[in-house]
């Protein structure tokens, strides 16, 4: 066997070589090119010719080196950099060649367990890219329209009633784009208002017409002339830049749908059509089964589960990797303190949460559940993040088992469940 740690960075690796019952033998520096990384594999396989005994420990598990070493048929054990630097010694020293030195030692030792990267095939790979992409984006898309609220306040008091509770329409975008002040929006004809909003395809052209000719009529706080000149244009980027957000948003949303049921949605049904759909995502269907969960909010789940939801042999593996399984700590005679897992994958955290709180208006149970932990006293968050623990639960016996959801059968369980609970009790 031999056990490779490294220590990566953008510009350049420190790797360190080592063999049962040698230690680390060698460190030496990589710097980070294609060149040089393919060097490094073909020292690797003339110290070991059988990639399945080359055991490499590295803090990411993602990026081109990664990559590399998976495909050269590695063993890749990506591990929290707080595994490395628990191990540094009392005067806790960071050096990045000894990080490589530990990481080579954690990987010699085959009594630590540790879950080897499984890496995502093509399809699971876009699919995980594309929804932090858009993850990202609605972040993005969220602080602009912040910053629009607020210098609409300032400046342009009138478009807020306008816009109503929907600042993000691209109707009232595209408006904000062309008449960035009212000075501009008051001297446009309501010909030229109506033609706009038809050019739209806004569904009521004459009644946005009247809506932005009674909001400028009403009355409102009047801003310094000054200030006018000075945010228009910011009004105008910040339109501009969410209606580019929107627009990639949408396309990112098309091809995630594309990727989970292997052909596009058409029609007013949003279904694939087609007598046969072709490769898409392992389970897609399973998870665009649940309630909760859109074309947006299954891929992000589904891409960070990955296409082997095997690696998860049991529900709470797949629980404590989203973060949801409560860590339980017991000394003594002391009472049970349950704590929030804080080491997870948080996208895959965030997502199931999300996907809790949607679930709430389209599942009967769970939003009995949900009501059943806010009675005992929990709080908004602590429950979802119990009703989240649930439903990763029901999702790893459906893809186990390549059945979707079904709310008629799971209930019936959950009844009979909790029937046998209070016989016993």
């Amino acid at each position: 066997m031999l056990g490779i740690g490294i220590d990566w960075s953008e510009e350049f690796h420190l790797v360190a070589l080592g063999r049962p019952g040698e230690g680390v033998i060698e460190v030496s520096r990589v710097e980070h090119s294609p060149t040089e990384v393919d060097a490094l594999v073909a020292k690797i396989a003339g110290l070991e010719p059988d990639p399945a005994e080359v055991r490499v420990v590295i803090e990411t598990r993602h990026g081109l080196l990664v990559e590399r070493l998976v495909d050269a048929g590695y063993v890749v054990v990506p591990v929290n950099p707080d595994l490395v630097a628990r191990r540094r010694g009392p005067a806790k020293k960071k050096d990045d060649a000894e990080d490589a030195r530990i990481a080579c030692l954690i990987a010699l030792d085959r009594h630590e367990r540790l879950r080897p990267l499984i890496p995502h095939g093509e399809i699971a790979g876009e699919l995980r890219a594309i929804a932090r992409d858009d993850e990202r984006a609605a972040r993005d898309e969220r602080r602009l329209l912040n910053r629009l609220r607020q210098d609409l306040i300032s400046t342009f008091p009138a478009a807020l009633a306008i816009g109503g509770e929907d600042l993000g329409a691209p109707t009232f975008l595209r408006m904000l784009e062309r008449w960035p002040t009212a000075d501009t929006l008051a001297a446009a004809p309501r010909t030229e208002l109506v033609a706009f909003a038809r050019s739209c395809r806004h569904g009521w052209p004459e009644r946005l017409a009247d809506r932005v000719q009674a909001s400028l009529a009403a009355e409102h706080f009047r801003p310094k002339d000054y200030l006018v000149r000075a945010k228009a244009d910011t009004i105008r980027l910040a339109a501009t830049q969410l209606l580019a957000i929107g627009a990639q948003r949408r396309t990112w949303e098309r091809r995630m749908g594309e990727l989970l049921l292997g052909a596009p949605r058409q029609g007013r049904d949003k279904r694939p059509r087609g007598d046969g759909l072709g490769k898409g995502f392992p389970g897609g269907e399973i998870y665009l089964s649940f309630p909760g969960l859109g074309d947006r909010l299954a891929a992000r789940i589904a891409g960070e589960i990955g296409d082997h939801p095997e690696q998860f042999d049991t529900p709470n593996s797949l629980q404590c990797y989203a973060g949801k399984a409560p860590v339980t700590r017991r000394s003594g005679k002391s009472e049970v303190v349950v704590a929030c897992r804080l080491a997870h994958n948080r996208y895959l955290g965030g997502a199931v949460q999300q996907w809790a709180f949607c679930s709430l208006r389209r599942s009967g149970w769970a939003r009995e559940f949900y009501d059943s932990q806010r009675a005992r006293g929990k709080g908004h968050q602590a429950a979802l993040r119990a009703l989240g623990n649930r439903w990763l639960e029901i999702l790893w016996h459906c893809l186990h088992r390549g059945v979707p959801y079904d709310e008629a059968v799971h209930v019936a369980n959950r009844n009979r469940a909790l029937g046998r609970t209070t016989q016993a009790a």
